[in-house]
């Protein structure tokens, strides 16, 4: 029998029957992830399994540069099959890693294969695996399909022309909503060089003189009315820190125009501007009824000649610390509030040690005023979190310092087109949670409630957040 079955990750009863009878099944609404529209709308098939898998993968480049694999078979020009088997060698070796797990739920739903993938059989699952990719069912579209997904938002450039989502979404054939987020990093660029190209660019899509920070202000409003005709409902944003500090329009304005001017900015002055753009977005947001999440904490491309050598996202990014993280974020949505610009927002920690004090922060700026239940949300364990540890411990803190109840679940953050494994770990995790906490008499066993919760996280509660 294989370790991937009803009760894997759930080592309770009430747990297994919350799963079996309620979450395994429910759609996913998968509201964050990496794909691309362009490679959904044409729906090409994969070559085989390493180019599904593995490309593009910094999860698994990591931990195959820790079982001193050379970068050559990683991300270099090594056959597939080399590369595949390395890859092999690396999952042997990662007990205790949820790459692990991912790997064979993964196997499992889509391939059928309920082997455990290793130094002896790589051939033979590849091949098992490659025959199956030549099939229709295996083309991108086909796997979202089976993987019963209603929504997908990808992450997108406010200069996107989106050309392919409006083509999705003028085909019939295919009923999974593909949307577009609006993810504005180019915005919040401190060199000043790359700053004025994004201006410019901007400049020539909406016919708009950006002179000042109030014409800038227009031309970013005009992509947030492109984007939300195409069905965008949400934004991403994604800072190493959160930091806030007030000034005037008139000082705002002066920073602005310097740095259009190509004057390098200092980080006072950074932070002054981008505390401006970010309330002044949070309003569009707000007038548009979107969802703003923010992702922050992560320090990108650490090792210098990696970086040079491969570019960014290749694995070598790590978790952030900040000082006066509470001051800061409490005094951005405090802005926010005051100014009536506070969106419906999705704050995620990438260092857990923060939890609480987003969790805390959060909770201070809850409302009922718009018809929804925690406007205000603190998001799934992202990244470095997307383990049974990292869940859990977001778990137990928006249990301890919010209601769970009104939790609208996880997201995959991906790049790939079998990544959807991961809801069902995360639901396998929540009903061993929630069954827990019944079998050691905390909550009782009330089945009514106790699925009540559990379609609301996995499913329900973002439906109804987003609005899609």
């Amino acid at each position: 029998m294989s370790f991937i079955n009803d009760r894997f990750m759930i080592n309770n009863e009430v747990g297994c029957k919350l799963y079996s009878e309620v979450a395994k099944s429910l759609p996913v609404i998968d509201y964050h992830c990496h794909l691309d529209a362009k490679d959904i709308y044409e729906n090409k098939s994969f070559p085989d399994i390493t180019q599904l898998w593995l490309s593009g993968d910094h999860y698994k480049w990591r931990a195959m540069r820790a079982n001193g694999i050379p970068e050559e078979k990683i991300t270099g020009n090594a056959s597939p099959e080399e590369k595949f088997r390395v890859w092999a060698e690396t999952v042997e070796s990662s007990y205790g890693n949820p790459l692990y797990h991912w790997t064979h739920l993964e196997l499992q739903f889509y391939f059928g294969i309920e082997e455990n993938l290793d130094s002896h059989n790589w051939h033979e699952i590849m091949d098992s695996c490659n025959k199956l990719l030549c099939q229709d069912d295996f083309r991108p579209r086909q796997l979202i399909s089976r993987s019963n997904v209603e929504v997908i938002c990808t992450t997108d450039s406010p200069l996107d022309s989106l050309e392919y989502h409006r083509r999705l979404q003028e085909d019939a054939t295919f009923t999974t909503k593909v949307l577009p987020t609006f993810r504005p990093d180019e915005i919040f660029e401190e060199d000043s060089q790359l700053f004025i190209n994004f201006i410019d660019k901007l400049t020539e899509l909406t016919s708009i003189d950006i002179r000042d920070f109030s014409s800038f202000s227009k031309a970013i409003g005009k992509r947030v009315e492109w984007f939300h005709e195409v069905g965008c409902r949400i934004s991403d944003h994604g800072p190493i820190d959160i930091r806030y500090l007030f000034a005037s329009e008139a000082e705002v304005d002066i920073i602005f125009t310097r740095k259009i001017k190509g004057v390098e900015l200092n980080q006072k002055e950074c932070t002054i501007l981008s505390s401006a753009i970010f309330i002044m977005l949070a309003k569009l947001y707000k007038k548009h009824d979107w969802a703003m999440q923010i992702h922050f904490g992560a320090i990108r491309s650490n090792n210098t000649r990696m970086k040079n050598a491969l570019g960014i996202n290749t694995g070598f990014d790590s978790i952030s610390d900040q000082c006066h993280l509470a001051q800061g974020l409490n005094g951005l949505l405090d802005a926010m509030a005051q100014n009536d610009s506070l969106p419906k927002t999705i704050i995620y920690n990438l260092n857990a040690s923060y939890n609480d004090v987003v969790a805390t922060a959060i909770a201070n700026f809850q409302s009922g005023e718009d018809g929804i239940k925690s406007p205000i949300q603190f998001g799934s364990g992202w990244w470095f979190n997307d383990t049974r540890r990292g869940m859990e411990n977001q778990l137990n803190c928006l249990a301890d310092q919010g209601l769970l109840m009104n939790f609208i679940g996880m997201l995959t953050d991906s790049r790939s087109f079998i990544s959807y494994t991961r809801h069902d770990y995360f639901r396998r995790i929540l009903c061993n949670l929630i069954g827990s906490w019944v079998e050691n008499g905390e909550i009782p066993d009330n089945k009514k409630v106790l699925s009540k919760i559990i379609r609301n996280v996995c499913h329900d509660n973002a439906k109804n957040y987003f609005g899609f």
